[in-house]
């Protein structure tokens, strides 16, 4: 056997190349030849090994033997089983040396222990080699520079800290968008898009018959629903007291009148307040209407504390629900809510491209930014240089 001492597993001393040869007072028994115990005296021991003096005996470079080392602590006796190889024997001085193989790390800490407490002259007891046991006594091996890595390894480790340097990167470009966001950046409360929209009115009391489906298109002057109401109802105010006999008022009351609603612009139909065959007093709104020929605009509620970045002129960002674009407008108007002392601003966003008639009532995020831009940290970064 040519392996020495076990390599999974490295003494602290060893980590800082500590390897001292001491004479202690030792002895090594091992079986010989013929089975029977061989009892010789230590000269020296390291941690690596040590040397014994052969006597009678004849040792041969690279025999191999297990045996125990023997000491004498405190009146006892501590043996270490250890596995050796003759490596050198000098028969002028009767000596051989031997290295040590296959150390557990509890018989290596062993001779670490005794040989450091000889170094510094302390006495060696039982309990400090207790003690000595007990603790964790091993380190990691060194790392040698550019060794011991493949080509797979050195891309793993690079591909390990690329990962963490994007998930660092990552995590900081998310706080700073968290704070920016926290403090350059104002939200509306709610915000829709706002269609200016018209109604269609009932003439007269009576039943209402619509002619254009929910959400159909109608043209401007164009019929939208028909209307029926009594005779009496048509002649009231135009009839003397001798026209109004109970048998005549009861003749104008069975006498139905048709007419017809018409469209006042080229609108949608978005709502209808009267059910079909429905009876409807006169002055009750019958249609909601969209205009389709009108600019859509966008209708924001900020709180009373934003008022100072809510000012006409303005420039935001807004998103309409369901599209993966921002658009961008600018603030037309302002007011309280209510057109009295409230806590809300309603603000008026004119888009800067055109808002399709169809998104009337869809709700809307509208965001101001009024911290500092690209360009204006450039232009005060050329100042500066100046």
């Amino acid at each position: 056997m040519n392996t020495a001492v076990n390599v999974n597993v490295v003494h602290e001393a060893e980590a800082q190349r500590q390897h001292a040869r001491v004479r202690i007072p030792a002895k090594v028994v091992y079986p010989g030849a013929n089975r029977e115990p061989i009892e010789r005296t230590i000269r020296d021991l390291s941690a690596g090994g040590f040397s014994f003096d052969m006597g009678k005996l004849e040792a041969r470079v690279g025999e191999f033997h297990q045996g125990r080392l023997q000491f004498l602590l405190d009146g006892m006796e501590l043996g270490v089983d250890v596995e050796f190889q003759v490596r050198a024997v000098d028969t002028a001085n009767g000596r051989a040396g031997c290295q040590f193989h296959n150390l557990r790390p509890r018989e290596i800490a062993t001779l670490r222990y005794l040989i450091s407490a000889h170094l510094s002259g302390e006495m060696v007891s039982v309990g400090d080699l207790l003690n000595t046991l007990q603790r964790e006594n091993f380190t990691k091996p060194r790392k040698h520079a550019g060794g011991g890595m493949d080509a797979f390894g050195r891309f793993r480790a690079v591909g390990f800290s690329l990962g963490i340097f994007v998930v660092g990167v990552a995590a900081f470009a998310y706080i700073l968008k968290s704070v920016y966001g926290l403090y350059f950046v104002t939200h509306a409360e709610s915000a829709q898009v706002s269609v200016p929209g018209m109604q269609v009115t009932m003439p007269r009391e009576g039943t209402v018959q619509s002619l254009v489906p929910m959400g159909g298109i109608v043209e401007k002057g164009a019929p939208i629903a028909s209307f029926s109401a009594t005779m009496l109802e048509m002649l009231k105010g135009h009839l003397t007291e001798e026209q109004l006999d109970p048998d005549n008022v009861e003749q104008l009351f069975g006498r139905q009148m048709k007419g017809t609603l018409t469209s006042p612009c080229t609108c949608k139909v978005s709502q209808q307040l009267v059910a079909d065959g429905q009876f409807a007093s006169k002055g009750a709104v019958i249609f909601d209407l969209v205009p389709q020929d009108v600019q859509p605009t966008v209708e924001a509620r900020f709180a009373y504390t934003d008022f100072a970045q809510a000012t006409p002129g303005t420039r935001v960002s807004f998103q309409v629900a369901g599209e993966d674009e921002p658009r961008y407008g600018k603030i037309a108007s302002t007011n309280l809510q209510n057109g009295g002392l409230s806590s809300d601003i309603r603000v008026v966003i004119q888009p800067e491209t055109a808002l399709d008639n169809g998104l009337a009532g869809q709700p809307v995020e509208v965001r101001i930014d009024h911290g500092p831009s690209l360009g204006w940290m450039v232009n005060k970064a050329l100042a500066a240089a100046r």
